[in-house]
């Protein structure tokens, strides 16, 4: 969670506190559907979602990179991210913004999915 969401939610609740940590988890899992068609891991796990916020209002923000600018999915892949977060029960609103710092690479991807991809 960023250090603004982690101070905003100093300041509600306990019992909305746990409302939005779950929606983090549903988007969280709802991302993990989501997949590079170049390489058969998601893309949450390869690394390229940089940062997931959700704010009171139940908005959520996605700072999200793709492998390469010339990435074959750059169309589709913000937007299959955005309309399945969108349908995450609880979410009201999604931004979605695509970053190129710092630039994705391989160092970004978690363990499960440099097995996966047998980087070991």
């Amino acid at each position: 969670m960023s250090e603004a969401t982690q101070n905003e939610q100093q300041s509600i609740d306990p019992a909305m506190e746990q409302e939005l940590r779950e929606i983090d988890a549903k988007v969280v899992d709802a991302i993990k559907t989501c997949y590079d068609p170049e390489i058969p891991v998601n893309i949450y796990e390869l690394g390229l979602i940089y940062k997931i916020r959700v704010s009171q209002d139940k908005d959520v923000h996605i700072d999200m990179t793709l492998t390469s600018p010339n990435c074959p999915a750059a169309q589709e892949l913000p937007l299959e991210v955005k309309t399945k977060v969108a349908s995450v029960e609880g979410v009201n609103k999604v931004d979605l913004d695509i970053v190129w710092d710092p630039p994705w690479g391989p160092h970004l991807m978690s363990e499960a999915a440099k097995l996966e991809l047998g980087m070991f």
